[in-house]
């Protein structure tokens, strides 16, 4: 995606080197948010639209099925959306299940922007390894997300997706790119402002906490 490559292009000039210190990866969030805050939370915007997304991806990072442990983002339509209190249709997720019929991962979007820093600096910790390329995974299950302190406050943004419900190719998103995209105003809810959404998963939070 070209915002990715202008960013990182960017910052490796400015001596940023992509996740691979806590330092870095809060001048890219930060970048990223500044780049792009005149974009309300779930507003609309051509340069992110789901299927001008699509375009800005090479056909070798769109793919039929999802890896656990990778980012990915695509175009979701829910299956029981008529009943849901809202849903977000571009989600941006790392699996942490597999099914035959689908994919249950972290969906960031669900958390503020603080939330979702707060929660990838804990997934760093169960990185594959520290190189940050296009292999580097994720290694959460979600038994490794509930018995671990660290990563509370994951529980709102955990969702099923149905692969027949998938209206695109998955987006692979490298780890170069992670902290970028975080902090991107990608998501799509429906039914509910992003606020609202957010507010929602802060009283989820708090009891789970008690």
């Amino acid at each position: 995606m070209l915002i990715f490559k202008e960013l990182i292009y960017n910052g490796v000039r400015s001596g940023e080197i992509p996740a691979r210190t806590k330092s870095s990866r809060e001048w890219y969030r930060e970048t990223a948010r500044q780049s792009f805050s005149e974009i309300q939370p779930g507003e609309s915007s051509d340069k992110f639209r789901p299927g001008n997304v699509v375009k800005q991806f090479s056909e070798k990072r769109r793919v039929a099925r999802p890896e656990l442990g990778m980012m990915y983002s695509f175009k979701y339509d829910p299956k029981f959306k008529k009943t849901l209190p809202y849903y977000d249709t571009f989600p941006l997720i790392f699996p942490v299940e597999q099914y035959n019929d689908g994919i249950l991962g972290i969906n960031f979007h669900y958390l503020p922007l603080a939330g979702r820093a707060k929660l990838m600096d804990a997934l760093y910790t169960v990185s594959s390894d520290k190189r940050y390329n296009e292999r580097t995974k994720i290694l959460a299950t979600y038994d490794i997300l509930k018995g671990a302190s660290k990563f509370s406050g994951f529980q709102p943004t955990l969702k099923r997706y149905l692969y027949e419900h998938v209206k695109t190719p998955f987006l692979e998103i490298t780890a170069a790119e992670w902290d970028i995209a975080l902090f991107l105003p990608m998501e799509r809810f429906k039914k509910a402002q992003a606020s609202e959404v957010w507010a929602d998963a802060a009283k989820k939070s708090k009891r789970k906490g008690r």
